[in-house]
């Protein structure tokens, strides 16, 4: 297994972590094994954030007293100086440590900089100088907004969506982080689950100084990212053969599932039938249609054009728009007009 170090923060790793965002989906217990298991199989960078629900608390209960055999860090999505200080305290109460490894600004809409007004940079700093934090991150879904990070030469890692559909921008990004000396964290490397391929995944990443942190909920699903680490899974002619196909089929406006957009004022679940279209063909059929989804799609029917969820989609989509193209699509597969 390749190791990681992510720029001049000397923070070194396998290039294999953990996502601790779906374990808000488990028990506590389901998760403390998932992340001590991790643990025991070779991970030890553990991403978290003050977003998801009980994230916090679970890593904090899996590696009590164990904390300096591990990295962790986490994120917080506040807007002032105020609710960032209360925002970390809280996810230093709750990992039950004094300090974070990394602590990353949250799904930013700027690039936060020391005298832009809103004293969040400066908060960052201060942070720092406490020893809570020990090194400064950010996270971000816009490309333009990740760009303008990296030149601002502020931030030690970027933590962005990365994955074998990446575009060339995306794939400069990376590159550009590395010439900076910025740790680069990629999010998204399954594309909000669309991709299935660990192996091809995994492939893809080990090409480029990027550390992939994997959402991982599921007992099997541990198993096969640690895997990895007895069979290294690298670049061959096959898959990049099985990459191209599937770039040919998905690239383009997508959604990834992120739920940014949520809640929905006519209660639409964007986040899964805005992407129904690759789901329906990428796992089995059935279930998607079934009486549960066919009800939920034609909730797409009631859409009123709010516009609410195009301002909340950290990708730009037209969401309305690609919420009716899968609600079409998905019409003319259950009268068996397409077929999947």
């Amino acid at each position: 297994m390749r190791t990681i170090t992510l720029g001049k923060t000397g923070i070194t790793t396998p290039q294999n972590a953990f996502g601790a965002l779906p374990i808000q989906r488990v028990s506590t217990e389901m998760a403390v094994k998932l992340l001590r298991g991790a643990y025991e199989g070779g991970m030890t960078f553990f991403d978290t954030a003050r977003a998801y629900s009980d994230s916090e608390v679970k890593v904090g209960e899996a590696f009590d007293g164990m904390r300096e055999k591990v990295f962790i860090a986490s994120k917080t999505m506040a807007t002032t100086p105020e609710k960032f200080r209360e925002d970390l305290d809280t996810t230093l109460t709750n990992l039950r440590t004094d300090y974070l490894d990394i602590y990353q600004f949250h799904c930013v809409k700027q690039c936060y900089a020391p005298g832009d007004g809103t004293g969040m940079y400066e908060a960052m700093v201060e942070a720092k100088k406490q020893g809570k934090i020990r090194h400064i991150g950010i996270t971000a879904h816009l490309i333009g907004v990740a760009e303008e990070i990296v030149r601002s030469g502020l931030y030690e890692t970027l933590q962005f969506p990365f994955s074998y559909l990446a575009s060339d921008r995306d794939i400069a990004l990376v590159q550009a982080c590395k010439e900076a000396g910025m740790g680069f964290i990629a999010m998204k490397g399954l594309a909000g689950g669309l991709l299935t391929n660990s192996k091809a995944c995994m492939a893809f990443m080990s090409q480029y100084d990027a550390l992939p942190i994997w959402g991982i909920q599921r007992e099997e699903e541990l198993a096969e990212w640690l895997s990895f680490f007895t069979e290294e899974a690298t670049m061959t002619p096959e898959i990049s053969a099985f990459i191209e196909e599937e770039r040919k089929n998905l690239m383009g406006d997508f959604c990834r599932g992120c739920g940014y957009c949520m809640p929905c004022t006519v209660d639409i679940q964007i986040n899964q039938c805005a992407r129904m279209s690759q789901l329906i063909r990428r796992a089995p059929s059935q279930n998607f249609k079934g009486e549960f989804w066919q009800g939920e799609m034609a909730k797409i029917e009631n859409c009123v054009d709010c516009g609410i969820c195009k301002t909340k989609c950290p990708y730009g989509l037209d969401t309305p728009n690609l919420l009716r193209k899968n609600l079409q699509d998905y019409k003319d597969i259950i009268a068996g007009k397409v077929e999947v």
